[in-house]
């Protein structure tokens, strides 16, 4: 590897370098105690110091140096792993550099000439790879000692590495912790102790900063029930962040099967770096704030100080600048922050160049003013170029117009700060199928109603409108503390639809996409899919003491927004929850703002909540759970498994308290999720238990304890809601709450801003990082241990064996998917199939696995064999085997039934298995062991071309879009119930082909078996001895043929034993070719055989030789087997 050239003032430093080769410019050396000589002490030494101080030598110990006649000053141009690595380089220095040098005549000349050349190549070599790298130099040497030390697979990619200590038990190793895109690699070297570790991200369990007496600040790493610790990272934060987002990228692309198409940064693992994932997670962080929609990436990051109208001063904060948004949020982000869409700016303007600010003028009469922008020039021409705002001359007229506004708003603006209005932007007309809220048509507010709660309403409205006067209204509203206040007191019946779609980003994808859900509609209804008899079954469950749902005006709206969402995102389609949740947004926004609300809900602000895990649900539960240990320590000590709260919080978590809350309730917790989030709804959790604290401690139960919390919940009340008694909804238990003290929802949602509004969302979102690991490993270990149940029922290994099975099985799911998005084993994988269909195989992955596996060497033809195999197992016949399949194969394998194996390798020669004579065997290896279209036109469905929409293959009938064919399932259900053992009477009669076959397989099988001689023997007479049989038989009952025809067996023997010759002689090399060439000859002599065998003629033929059954009943160990193919499956993969 050509290297940088680097001064090196003492030619041989601590005499660590050997002299090997040298001329008039330069010097080949070799690393004392590496090579020839090397070892003992000298090499332990060197050794120890190469890896402590990161030297390239410990990977590169021969490197080349420049040097001039009169200079004793050394240039390091070149290194290599091996003695013929470096003679290359030499070699081309010789050919292409020696005879240029003699030319020059100063050796200021010479010098400059190497280096600009030996910098040449490096670029040439790094124009690819390496020029996202921040250092490629160093970069390059990580690299290389890399790819040395820990022998991966080419194709991964290093994103970055770091000097730190390993704690291998209370001894810290020193070494190196290198990340790379599917891998955590860990090396050091010290006298002579190597310790090597390699950890794949999606192993990882848990993955968190910890500190303790020993070590004041470490990274924890567990997995594999393993606990790791590293420490002594001079940027521990900065490598925690990386790693974090490494095991959450990769949980994404394995699990989640995000295909990342909106971010090139991501979207190839090839190309990982450590500045795409910081720009990931940077924009991932934008959005969630600014509740943006998932295509907006962070462009753009400027300080700058922000005129703040209402009060009165310019704020410190930063530009934040997307695709389509400009953002601003001060310094803490606390007290304002502000989102503009681009198609609301008109203009931007540059008044002051002194003060370096730029003024964006909005519709609605609106100018923003931010000042101290470092580069504000150029923000200027971004925003102008992103908004379609031109300056040139045949739109002067129209900017003059414009500008004046401009200028006479900001002088206005400046002179009379408190007499600016802020109203921005109309609410556009929706053309949805309801353009009404359902509240306003059930139950329309009563102007002249002047009850206390109609007058409290009022008041309400009043400060909100204030509120708009002072902060704008719409799109470039400012958030601030005041809005968070007005929130918790409670948001006017008439405001509530308005705001949701503000505070959560939907308003932004309506506008973005308009008359998007009234074409959803039209496309969706009518449609007949699991999700949408799903939705039929849930419509009326849905509120039904509402009067809105029990009409058909409200229950048509849900089943609209719920079957075109279903439609919109068939990964999610429908979940339980989703109806609840919907109702309550159908009775105070429009229908189509409803439907973007529901986006808003399921796609960002609550993601992975709705699908067949509810894996964000879950990791929410187990942020609750952390937070309870901080927040509520006496109620830890009394209940130390706080699994209860999990169970019983889980609806709390799906439906935002909506199922356990009165509605007029409920609502006042949906006002502070959407501003607040997830936080919201975690603050108020530890507000009812801690209202609830005494009354819990004292249970004995956990029936005690849900019962106590639902009482709670029952005598919850909203003194100002405005809605009738025909509307609310009744309580549950009314004959208790007398004895209830009941409580006001906004005063519980005030006690819990104040008691736990302290930790912030950011705090959350890394809570939910940390514990997304662990609760993605619990669901795999569950289905991992649900699998081994089912299958342990039909085979011979043990759960111990099945375990390790398991994890190699889904492993080689998995080293299909590291190093491309494409891969088969992405589209096959489907998380609402079935726990044994989880994760499956197509032909190339098993072919891998079982040969690392298999009880026998299959010489040859391994592969061939590997085919046949797969089409036997693959029952559906559909391309893909599940791990109850591979282990059927394995069991027959590894098992002590003669008959057995004997049956399996019988159905190996037979369709679907084998498709045809040997003669096509020849081309099968050529196309790969692929089968042809017009063997099995069952596998073709792995081309890309006939892959479903979702590129999908499911065993079941179809989930998607399509009809679904009930009786296909209970047809399919049934046939799994009556289904009958197999009996040797059942199977076929072997033809001539397909016996010749047997017969070679055979041989493939006992080659290289010590009693190779005898079992070859033993196989030669009994496949003389059945068609001498079969030629007895034929002229039994054909008397009057003719001598001719009773002489076929004869010849199909001879194209049968020159084969078994060949093998016998220990040369099967040829024995195909030979087999299918006389086999050619037989045909073409008689061109109609039609003589067989049954599978009882084969048995009783094998069972009277005994070299053949001792072979077959001869005990395997699988655990040798597993343990080899632990440590093999990723070298084979590396080699391949």
């Amino acid at each position: 590897m050509w290297l940088k050239p680097e001064e090196i003032l003492l030619k041989n430093a601590f005499k660590l370098w050997v002299t090997e080769k040298d001329n008039e410019y330069f010097v080949l050396q070799r690393r004392r105690g590496y090579g020839e000589g090397g070892g003992g002490l000298t090499g332990l030494l060197v050794g120890t110091l190469d890896t402590v101080l990161d030297s390239t030598s410990k990977v590169a110990p021969y490197r080349i140096l420049h040097h001039t006649p009169d200079s004793q000053v050394y240039w390091s141009i070149a290194c290599g792993v091996t003695k013929e690595e470096i003679d290359q380089h030499w070699d081309w220095l010789q050919q292409n550099i020696m005879r240029t040098l003699s030319v020059f005549d100063s050796t200021e000349d010479i010098t400059s000439f190497v280096q600009g050349k030996i910098r040449g190549l490096i670029a040439e070599e790094g124009k690819t790879s390496l020029v996202l790298e921040d250092d490629p130099e160093k970069f390059r040497e990580a690299l290389l000692r890399f790819e040395k030390w820990f022998e991966l697979p080419a194709q991964e990619k290093l994103v970055t590495y770091y000097s730190c200590s390993y704690w291998k038990g209370k001894v810290p190793c020193q070494g190196w912790l290198y990340l790379s895109t599917n891998f955590l690699c860990f090396y050091s070297y010290l006298l002579g102790s190597e310790v090597k570790l390699i950890i794949s991200w999606d192993e990882i369990w848990r993955l968190e900063k910890t500190s303790n007496v020993i070590l004041t600040e470490s990274i924890h790493v567990l997995a594999h029930g393993e606990d790791h610790y590293f420490s002594m990272l001079l940027h521990l934060s900065e490598t925690f962040v990386i790693m974090e987002q490494l095991a959450n990228y990769s949980i994404k692309r394995l699990f989640d099967k995000e295909a990342f198409q909106g971010e090139p940064a991501l979207s190839d693992p090839l190309q990982i770096t450590k500045r795409g994932l910081e720009a990931h997670a940077k924009s991932e962080q934008f959005r969630a704030f600014f509740r943006l929609p998932k295509e907006e990436n962070l462009l753009e990051v400027h300080e700058s100080f922000l005129w703040v109208p209402f009060s009165h001063f310019n704020t410190l904060g930063k530009i934040c600048l997307s695709e389509n948004y400009l953002c601003f949020a001060s310094q803490d982000g606390s007290q304002c922050h502000i989102i503009i869409p681009m198609r609301e700016v008109i203009n931007v303007e540059k008044p002051d160049s002194s003060s370096r600010a730029l003024t964006v003028c909005v519709r609605g009469k609106r100018a923003l003013r931010f000042s101290e922008v470092r580069d504000y020039q150029r923000l200027a021409n971004t925003i102008r170029s992103r908004c379609g705002i031109s300056a040139s001359p045949q739109h002067s007229a129209s900017s003059e117009a414009i500008r004046g506004e401009c200028q006479s708003l900001i002088n206005h603006f400046e002179d009379n700060p408190e007499d600016v209005t802020l109203m921005v932007g109309q609410k556009d007309t929706s053309k949805a199928v309801s353009t009404e809220a359902l509240m306003t048509v059930f139950h329309p507010q009563d102007v002249e109603n002047l009850d206390p709660k109609m007058l409290k309403e009022k008041m309400k409205e009043q400060s909100w409108n204030i509120h708009f006067s002072e902060y704008g209204r719409g799109t470039s509203m400012f958030f601030t503390k005041k809005t968070r206040d007005l929130i918790v007191r409670g948001v006017p019946e008439s405001l509530r639809g308005e705001l949701w779609m503000l505070f959560s980003g939907a308003v932004n994808d309506m506008a973005t996409h308009p008359g998007c859900y009234t074409e959803l509609v039209e496309q969706s209804l009518g449609t007949s899919t699991l999700a949408t008899d799903e939705i039929e079954r849930d419509l009326h469950r849905s509120l039904p003491e509402h009067p809105a749902f029990q009409s058909d005006t409200g229950i048509s709206a849900l089943r609209r927004v719920l079957t075109a969402y279903a439609y919109r995102n068939p990964k999610i389609g429908y979940c339980q929850a989703m109806n609840i949740l919907t109702s309550v947004l159908l009775l105070y926004a429009k229908e189509e703002e409803a439907f973007w609300l529901l986006v808003a809900v399921c796609e960002r602000m609550l993601p992975d909540y709705f699908n067949r895990r509810i894996i964000g649900a879950l990791v929410d539960q187990a942020v609750f759970e952390d937070l309870i240990r901080e927040n509520l320590p006496q109620l830890v000590d009394h209940m130390t498994d706080l699994s209860f709260f999990s169970s019983v919080s889980l609806s709390w978590f799906l439906t935002l308290f909506i199922s356990v809350l009165p509605i007029e309730s409920a609502v006042n917790v949906v006002d502070c999720f959407f501003y607040d989030g997830i936080k919201a709804i975690l603050q108020l959790g530890l507000a009812v238990l801690d209202y609830n604290m005494e009354a819990l401690i004292a249970c004995n139960d956990d029936a005690e304890a849900v019962t106590i919390l639902n009482r709670f919940f029952d005598s919850v009340t909203n003194k100002d809601s405005p809605l009738p008694p025909t509307v609310q909804q009744a309580s549950v238990g009314n004959n208790d709450k007398a004895s209830h003290v009941s409580v006001d929802i906004s005063e519980l949602i005030r006690e819990a801003y104040e008691k736990y509004g302290h930790f912030r969302s950011e705090e959350v979102e890394s809570s939910r990082k940390r514990n997304k690991l662990h609760v993605i490993q619990t669901l795999e270990d569950t289905t991992k241990q649900n699998v081994i149940r089912v299958v342990s029922q039909d085979v011979r290994f043990t759960s111990s064996q099945l375990d390790e099975l398991y994890n190699l099985f889904k492993r080689q799911h998995f080293l299909s998917c590291y190093w491309t998005m494409k891969s088969p084993a992405l589209l096959h994988h489907d998380p609402s199939l079935a726990y044994l269909e989880q994760y499956q195989l197509g032909f190339q992955q098993f072919s891998e696995l079982f040969s690392l596996l298999e009880p026998w060497a299959f010489c040859a033809s391994k592969s061939t064999l590997s085919l046949w195999v797969f089409r036997l197992i693959d029952e559906n016949q559909d391309g893909l085997v599940n791990f109850k399949e591979f282990c059927y194969a394995l069991d027959t394998l590894y098992g002590v039934s003669f008959t057995n194996k004997l049956k399996f390798l019988f159905k190996l020669h037979l369709p679907p298995a084998f498709t045809g004579s040997p003669l096509h065997l020849k081309e099968q290896r050529v196309q790969q062991f692929l089968p042809t279209i017009e063997d099995s036109s069952h596998l073709t469905r792995l081309a890309a071309f006939d892959l479903p929409e979702d590129g999908v293959i499911r065993k079941s009938p179809e989930r998607g879009r399509g009809k679904v064919d009930l009786q296909a399932y209970l047809k399919q259900w049934q046939n799994e119930i009556l289904k009958k053992e197999e009996t040797i009477k059942d199977l076929p009669r072997i033809n001539q082909a397909q016996f010749i076959q047997f017969s070679k397989t055979l041989y493939n099988i006992f080659h290289g078996d010590p009693e190779e001689e005898s079992l070859y023997r033993a196989v030669a007479h009994v496949t003389s001895l059945l068609l001498r049989m079969e030629e007895v038989g034929r002229r039994l009952q054909e008397p009057s043929s003719p001598p001719a025809e009773a002489t076929q067996p004869a010849s199909t023997a001879a194209s049968v034993e020159p084969s078994s010759t060949q093998e016998a002689s220990g040369n099967p090399k040829t024995s195909d070719a030979s087999g299918s060439h006389s086999s050619q000859e037989g045909a073409a002599e008689q061109p109609d055989p039609d003589w067989s065998f049954s599978f009882e003629q084969v048995l009783a033929s094998l069972l009277n030789e005994p070299a053949i059954v001792g072979f077959f009943e001869r005990h395997v160990h699988i655990q040798t087997k597993l343990g080899q193919a632990r440590v093999a499956q990723l070298k084979l993969k590396a080699n391949k």
